[in-house]
């Protein structure tokens, strides 16, 4: 009886059913929609982080370099190679570059902190390279006096000028990473995916082998088997790393011990890569480490991720809090408009439903009428509503917007190099130019989750049950004698 009843009734009353299941359909519309685009902007920017912080890594343990005005690093001295009768010179500059270098034990030290997985260090470089010629000119003595003095008046040496002298210089600078290369499954070049070739061995501490970028190597043709001259030492490229997203964390990348003769840094590196046991526990490994290792900086990715700017931050914002009130807003005014609909409904049915009470139906029986109506009202509009996020959820991913991302000054540290964790890098910009120079392109998806829709299916029960309340409470107030009332 009480199918066959429900039945019927919707059948009669299908536009009044309709108005209510529509307007809880563009609410749990909306909610899905806002949904699917947070969790897409939650992707994004994983995917800027991962390009400037390496796959796997939950944070990294840095030391901010001091000014130079406070003991910080020397300006860097070009010593030329040029022997006597020599046009030809050149000089290389090879220096951690970006954050004050650490004791290799750091390594260990954090690696032995409660909560760290894994601790791996990287050394970061600057190279700075000087090629060119200089041409000594002609020497030409002054002419003699008219009195022919010539030798004397304490001139130190004869005086004279030189012309057609000259220099020309081609400055080269790019970015060294030297990498561990017994754990490459954290790191560096863990932002990167080989591409032609291979990576490094885990034997290959001290070779003399390399991993260029992508990019890198095609700027200067280099390939799989080109060799490349870093201070006076060749290394035979084995490989070509293509950036996930962004930049790469550097040019090239060489074994760690090597990165540490080159520069003069023994026993040194710049950052340390960490990977925890529970990513719920980073905020606890986190402040072990800066309490039991002091006068380093950690920096999460919850740290990276408050810097990020550009239309991937507006973006998020809009759609984390404009785009969550407007779905709370327009949630809240479904419900109460579905729960006056069904009030309003019920109000006209006086007469059907006391004259129901006048032939033996109890008020819970009638409430139960009226609240199962309301659940149906409510479950088809869920069903639309999903139906309608889905498509524009679709509609947004097909569309794919292309936003853009850029790593605040503040990631890399009071340290002045910029470009975030990896070590403070310097891009192919040349030294001193910070990543943050440099805007990563994302495009914007918008996936749709079991949660999501799950979450969609809880509303539509929801507000069929807050607008069967308000039908109910006003069915239970019914009397036969307000059948009768409204008969005459």
């Amino acid at each position: 009886m009480f199918f066959t009843y429900l039945r019927r009734e919707l059948r009669r009353r299908r536009k009044a059913a309709l108005v209510v299941a529509s307007g809880l359909a563009l609410g749990i519309a909306l909610v899905i929609v806002v949904n699917s685009v947070s969790s897409g902007m939650r992707d994004a920017q994983g995917k800027v982080l991962e390009s400037l912080y390496g796959l796997g890594t939950d944070m990294t343990v840095t030391k901010a370099a001091p000014p130079a005005s406070e003991g910080g690093r020397e300006r860097p001295r070009f010593n030329f190679d040029a022997q006597d009768g020599d046009e030809a010179q050149s000089s290389d500059i090879v220096m951690p570059q970006g954050f004050e270098t650490l004791a290799s034990s750091t390594v260990d030290e954090v690696a032995g902190q409660s909560g760290v997985a894994t601790a791996v260090g990287g050394l970061s470089l600057s190279v700075i390279k000087v090629d060119g010629e200089f041409k000594p000119g002609e020497f030409k003595p002054r002419e003699e006096t008219a009195n022919g003095g010539g030798g004397g008046g304490g001139t130190g040496g004869p005086q004279g000028e030189v012309r057609g002298g000259g220099a020309a210089f081609d400055v080269n600078s790019y970015t060294v990473y030297g990498t561990d290369t017994t754990h490459l499954d954290l790191g560096p070049l863990t932002s990167s995916k080989i591409t032609d070739g291979r990576t490094f061995k885990a034997t290959e501490t001290d070779a003399e082998v390399a991993v260029a970028d992508a990019a890198y190597a095609k700027e200067k043709k280099y390939k799989v088997g080109s060799e490349v001259t870093v201070k006076g030492t060749k290394f035979e490229i084995v490989g070509i790393a293509t950036a996930d997203s962004g930049d790469a964390a550097a040019n090239l990348y060489i074994p760690l011990k090597q990165a540490q003769t080159l520069s003069d840094s023994k026993d040194k590196v710049t950052t340390v890569y960490v990977q925890a046991d529970d990513s719920q526990q980073i905020d606890a490994v986190k402040s072990a480490i800066q309490k039991n290792i002091p006068g380093t900086t950690v920096t999460t990715s919850a740290d990276l991720a408050d810097t990020v700017s550009g239309s991937l931050s507006t973006a998020s914002d809009l759609a984390t809090n404009v785009g969550k009130w407007l779905s709370i807003a327009v949630l809240v005014a479904a419900f109460v408009v579905a729960g006056l609909l069904t009030v309003s409904a019920v109000s006209r049915r006086v007469q059907e439903f006391g004259t129901l009470k006048a032939l033996g139906w109890k008020s819970g029986r009638v409430t139960r009428q009226v609240v199962g109506e309301a659940m149906v009202n409510g479950l088809v509009g869920g069903a639309l509503g999903i139906a309608v996020g889905l498509a524009g959820a679709y509609a947004l991913t097909a569309v794919s917007p292309s936003l853009t991302a850029q790593l605040g000054a503040a990631a890399g540290g009071p340290g002045g190099g910029g470009g975030g964790p990896a070590g403070g890098l310097v891009r192919a910009g040349g030294p001193g130019v910070p990543s943050a120079d440099k805007a990563i392109e994302i495009a914007l998806t918008a996936p749709v989750s079991a949660s999501t829709i799950a979450l969609a299916v809880g509303l539509a029960v929801t507000g069929g049950l807050i607008a069967g309340a308000f039908g109910g409470w006003r069915a239970s107030r019914l009397r036969p004698a307000d059948a009768l009332r409204r008969v005459e």
